[in-house]
């Protein structure tokens, strides 16, 4: 109950600020966000966080289906393989949410 209550608090309060702040405010805030985003440095650096997730995703199916053999089922070990195979490939191209893999 309490996490309910402070939940409606936040909404509360954001409601509040964002009415005051406006349409201006609103308007710079997704400009910022929008020049971070595309920012060189944050999207080879959200790039290459993907690709060491990847990689240890990888090597942690690796350690575990080891220990307990044929239990893994397929499903998972098609989903590691294809992950795999994307950490590996760095061909450039776009991957399901149009993002590039350089």
């Amino acid at each position: 109950m309490r996490y309910k209550v402070a939940f409606v608090a936040g909404l509360a309060l954001g409601y509040v600020i964002g009415t005051r702040a406006g349409r201006e405010r609103y308007e710079e805030m997704k400009k910022s966000a929008r020049r971070i985003a595309q920012n060189p440095a944050v999207r080879n650096a959200a790039e290459t966080a993907g690709q060491t997730g990847r990689q240890f995703a990888g090597k942690a199916f690796a350690a575990v289906s080891n220990k307990v053999g044929d239990a893994v089922p397929a499903s998972l070990s098609g989903r590691v393989r294809g992950l795999r195979a994307r950490a590996g490939g760095g061909s450039g191209a776009e991957d399901e949410w149009g993002t590039s893999n350089t």
